[in-house]
């Protein structure tokens, strides 16, 4: 990448621009590509904090809604598949257009694409705000996920270009930083709106914070775009969204309803027939929307291996976590948002940590010691017993910033340089692509091994109920906790604690696979990147 400053000078002097630069490995020769460039934009570090809060705004609202499900299903009256949706509708839509967005802030403008994604989104958060329906909210969050979209890719975009090469990993680092972070902002932020608004709130807080961020957006953001004006593919861009789409919307539907269902069999055959499409389209094209040959480059198919298995430990992590401080230590959800605060407190702390340690020590070390450490993080977290204390969870929680800490910022710095800078708009969307995914499989398959481990460590605990007790229970530790409360306490009693075992044996299991993953992912990247020292 090179900063907005240098690429109007060269347009204005048609100079070429330099093709895909390493800047993330520890290659000696990553900054000879960019001879007395500007240091940046002189408000450079004003504008990241407002990319920054735009980010974390389309990021609380992945998981801000979790914790208001109960509270959604009480006023809207909305039956089980409908609360699927109006979580889910979000991330489909999200994951399916994040590289046409990327592609069209290059295009035509990355400040545009972000104004017109915070509009989007704050309009689309006016409406959820006001349905009266199920199927209005589950309209609202798919076009929230369409703003987010636009929003999530200029924002990483912007900041490539108005950074120089010496402050871009630190600024990267920053943003990644808060990325990872803004999760554990949304379960914290609606526990606290819930305990005194409706369940609108989680809506309605988004519209003065989108009107202050597209003022300060307007003030102070620079433009950038593809100085060649290259053409858009609206061909690639369609096969992309079916594809991306139709693979979250697989996945979401086997963790629900089973792999082998017509909905994610369905799915998931829909979005490998587009994707393979896409790649022969791609290959053909002469102004592809994301050149397939750009995997061959090993900074770029390294950080999508390793960003991927991040977030599907981290979101399998939120995922099961939450559940277990709420229904097997009967935390509310405002105190389960307190008590997994300590992640992003790390999370904030390490990551601009992580920029310094690569540029000293080289992405390889610093990407792979990262990938360990959160190995470690998560197998400790797979140790909780249902008594232990908050300061063990506190432990583990920390254990796992600091290892994904270490390992977002010089991956994504690896991913987004690896492209030339005419892509970034792209190439931060492939990043925030490969970041929605992992999260989808880690909510997938971490769902599914609890529900496995779950079920066999219950075993015939429940077998004193009638069928459809026996059914509901079976089938989540939430279940159980209702069935029980309908029995006299000598019956509810060992059976809630049957449960509360089961889960925990459940989260274990799903938390080792998280773990043996990312350790894998270490192996992996200690093999492919290049060694060396910046």
């Amino acid at each position: 990448m090179i900063v907005y400053a240098t690429i109007n000078r060269c347009v204005n002097n048609k100079i070429a621009l330099p093709a895909s630069p390493r800047l993330s490995t520890g290659d000696s020769r990553s900054d000879e590509a960019f001879p007395n460039l500007s240091p940046g934009h002189p408000q450079r570090w004003n504008i990241l904090w407002i990319l920054c809060g735009s980010l974390v705004l389309v990021v609380v609202s992945v998981s801000s809604l979790n914790v208001a499900i109960p509270a959604v299903q009480r006023g809207l009256g909305a039956t089980a598949t409908e609360l699927q949706w109006i979580i889910d509708s979000y991330a489909v839509v999200f994951a399916g257009a994040l590289l046409p967005a990327g592609a069209l802030g290059d295009r035509f403008g990355r400040r545009g694409a972000l104004m017109w994604g915070l509009a989007v989104f704050g309009i689309a958060a006016a409406a959820g705000m006001l349905a009266d329906t199920p199927t209005q909210l589950i309209a609202s969050r798919s076009a929230m996920g369409l703003g987010a979209a636009l929003i999530m890719p200029a924002t990483l975009s912007i900041v490539a270009t108005v950074f120089g090469p010496e402050e871009r990993g630190k600024a990267i680092a920053i943003w990644a930083g808060f990325a990872g972070a803004g999760g554990v902002v949304g379960l914290l932020s609606s526990g606290v709106l819930l305990e005194r608004f409706w369940w609108g709130s989680v809506f309605a807080v988004n519209i003065p914070i989108v009107v202050l961020l597209s003022a300060a957006v307007l003030w102070l953001v620079p433009t950038s775009k593809d100085p060649d004006a290259t053409p858009f593919d609206p061909a690639g861009a369609v096969l992309s969204m079916l594809g991306l789409g139709g693979l979250v919307f697989g996945v979401i539907e086997g963790a629900e309803k089973g792999w082998t269902s017509p909905e994610s069999f369905g799915g998931f055959g829909l979005g490998l027939l587009a994707l393979t499409a896409f790649v022969v389209w791609e290959l053909r094209s002469d102004h592809p929307l994301l050149d397939p040959r750009f995997f061959a480059n090993r900074d770029f198919s390294v950080g999508c291996f390793t960003i991927t298995v991040a977030f599907f430990g981290i979101f399998g992590m939120f995922f099961v976590t939450t559940q277990f401080l709420q229904f097997v230590q009967g935390y509310d959800p405002l105190a389960t948002g307190l008590r997994i605060l300590p992640y992003a407190l790390v999370l904030l702390v390490v990551a601009p940590l992580a920029a310094r340690a690569a540029d000293r020590h080289g992405a390889r070390i610093v990407i792979a010691s990262g990938a360990f450490v959160g190995a470690a993080g998560f197998a400790w977290l797979a140790l909780l017993e249902v008594g232990s204390s908050s300061w063990t969870l506190a432990g583990g929680l920390a254990t796992v910033a600091i290892g994904t800490g270490l390992l977002m910022p010089p991956a994504t710095t690896a991913l987004v340089a690896s492209l030339p800078p005419a892509k970034a708009g792209v190439g931060s969307a492939m990043n925030d692509t490969t970041r929605e995914v992992g999260g989808a499989l880690g909510i997938a398959v971490v769902g599914a091994l609890l529900k496995v481990g779950y079920s066999d460590s219950l075993g015939t605990a429940t077998d004193a109920l009638d069928a459809e007790a026996r059914h509901i229970a079976d089938d989540s530790i939430g279940g159980l906790l209702a069935v029980a409360a309908q029995l006299p306490p000598a019956q509810a009693e060992p059976l809630v604690a049957a449960g509360r075992v089961a889960f925990v044996d459940g989260q274990a299991l799903g938390l080792g696979v998280a773990a043996a993953l990312l350790f894998t992912t270490a192996v992996v990247v200690l093999a492919a990147l290049p060694g060396g020292h910046r």
